[in-house]
């Protein structure tokens, strides 16, 4: 079956903010004497929404609930200070995109971050034009590692699983691809999402296909 719409995740994947999200969120804990290692961010957080992050931090260091709502604010708002400072286009994914569109693939962003922060990521990088529509955690109910989000783009796409790629780098992200029922292209970070390694993965899927279609007589 051919891929006919490529869904992207966006930190780690088409935008290299997993420190600005790190810096962010420990600026915030930092006000009420709470942080968390760069370690445990990479292995432990990375990929879940902040609202999840807390809710751990409460149940495994006793971070105050009551503190959430303030926190999280804050985190967001010392991630939109390094969005306006740090997030600028990248030519190998303006690129890699606009190729894709030309090409007749649709493309769509899902990712675990809220509304207000996909779509100002994705304008300052200048990829919200080469997108069909962009789906944030406040697009659903559950969030990675659960497989909602991508099932919930592949119906809005009106299109078979099998005939969705998702561009995942975080074992969160790839859990609910793979859940989903669609291909995975599963990167380490935002350098290996380029056209070539796009299509690449595309033609051996193609293949892979072709290997497996039964011969007619």
């Amino acid at each position: 079956m051919k891929i006919k719409a490529i869904i992207f995740d966006m930190d780690g994947v088409l935008i290299d903010a997993k420190e600005w999200h790190y810096e962010a969120l420990n600026k915030a804990l930092d006000l009420f004497g709470f942080s968390i290692t760069r370690y445990d961010h990479l292995v432990t957080y990375d990929g879940l929404p902040t609202r999840k992050k807390l809710e751990m931090l409460s149940l495994e260091r006793g971070l105050t609930r009551g503190l959430h709502p303030f926190i999280n604010e804050m985190k967001q708002q010392y991630t939109i200070e390094h969005i306006f400072n740090d997030c600028h286009p990248t030519f190998v994914h303006e690129y890699a995109l606009s190729r894709l569109k030309q090409e007749g693939y649709r493309l769509a962003v899902a990712s675990n971050s809220i509304r207000s922060t996909v779509e100002l990521m994705m304008g300052r990088s200048q990829l919200e034009p080469y997108l069909d529509f962009m789906l944030s955690n406040e697009d659903v109910k559950k969030s990675k590692p659960d497989p909602e989000i991508y099932q919930k783009a592949i119906k809005r796409l009106k299109l078979n699983p099998q005939e969705c790629l998702v561009v995942e780098d975080n074992e969160n992200g790839r859990k609910a691809a793979i859940a989903s029922g669609a291909h995975l292209m599963a990167i380490k970070d935002v350098q290996d999402v380029s056209y070539e390694n796009i299509r690449s993965h595309l033609l051996r899927l193609e293949e892979k296909h072709e290997c497996h279609r039964p011969i007619s007589r």
